[in-house]
């Protein structure tokens, strides 16, 4: 029988290490990815800041322990190249977009770096926690070389808890492969998530993290090397590492007609025709699958 090359794609994997009190999630994407970034056909620079912001909400979204949660990751920029990019997770699906102004990327590096695209933006992370109905956000300006510098100022400064974020993208016979890690250390006898508060120069997480800054963003995004073999080779020298169960990751775009037929209908009906073209119809975009969908107004009841 021929080799057969195994792929490991679009999957969240838990972990702890339960002598260093620290715990950890690693994630890749694959053709949830292309899937994503294909409807849109955006510039390189966009696509793989794109594909990073994807990464990261993922990472962080998949420790939501309300399966009904909702993780949102969306940045602010004063005159930036990008005016809006916004991800968002909810029960392993994930979505995103960005707008930016062509004309001004075109006139920026190849290759822009983080202050090239945002100016001086700023990353806010909401968790909307559907079992409790709380929300709470936190805003950390984008400062450093990638997003994922902001995600771990947002932890360190917002919930006070030593985090590490890392993420590799790579672009394989034209396809999309992104993975990444996120690392924390626990207070010592706590296992919850929410408000956590640990020393930032504790030894056993400053032992972690410098496991966790020698993997490599070519490992993160080599789809043939598992996760769960990614997470042996970081760290097969502690006592005991636990793997949790993994999480199918998806996209998962909610626009729908029907609901969108229902917004419509709130609407009086002089608003409504005020919103159709000549023929009657309304067209309403999903900016993060970017199909338009065609509503006739004569179809709306109210």
């Amino acid at each position: 029988m021929p080799n057969t090359i195994r792929t490991d794609f679009d999957r969240a994997i838990g972990f702890t290490i339960p002598a260093r009190n620290a715990r950890g999630r690693m994630v890749r994407l694959g053709p949830v990815l292309d899937t994503i970034l294909s409807v849109h056909a955006y510039p390189p620079a966009i696509e793989a800041l794109l594909a990073e912001a994807l990464t990261l909400t993922a990472l962080v979204g998949a420790t939501l322990k309300d399966v009904n949660g909702q993780l949102t990751l969306q940045t602010q920029s004063e005159q930036g190249v990008v005016r809006l990019l916004v991800c968002d997770y909810r029960g392993g699906e994930i979505r995103g977009y960005v707008q930016f102004d062509a004309d001004r990327l075109a006139e920026a590096p190849a290759d822009p770096t983080l202050f090239a695209l945002f100016g001086q933006g700023y990353l806010a992370i909401t968790f909307d926690l559907a079992a409790t109905g709380e929300r709470y956000q936190g805003i950390v300006p984008l400062d450093g070389d990638r997003l994922a510098d902001a995600v771990q100022s947002y932890f360190a400064q917002s919930e006070q808890i030593p985090t590490q974020v890392r993420v590799g993208f790579a672009k394989q016979d034209g396809r999309c492969i992104a993975g990444g890690l996120l690392l924390q250390h626990l207070p010592e006898g706590e296992e919850g998530r929410e408000r956590l508060h640990a020393k930032m120069d504790h030894p056993e997480w400053e032992h972690v993290a410098a496991l966790g800054a020698t993997v490599g963003s070519e490992e993160l995004a080599d789809a043939t090397l598992p996760l769960e073999t990614l997470i042996w080779r970081l760290f097969n020298e502690e006592d005991e590492v636990r793997v949790l169960a993994s999480t199918d990751l998806s996209r998962g775009c909610r626009c729908d007609a029907t609901y969108i037929r229902s917004v419509l209908a709130k609407f009086p009906h002089d608003e409504r025709l005020a919103m159709a073209d000549a023929n009657g119809v309304i067209g309403v975009d999903c900016a993060f699958c970017s199909i338009t969908f065609p509503i006739k107004v004569d179809e709306l009841t109210d």
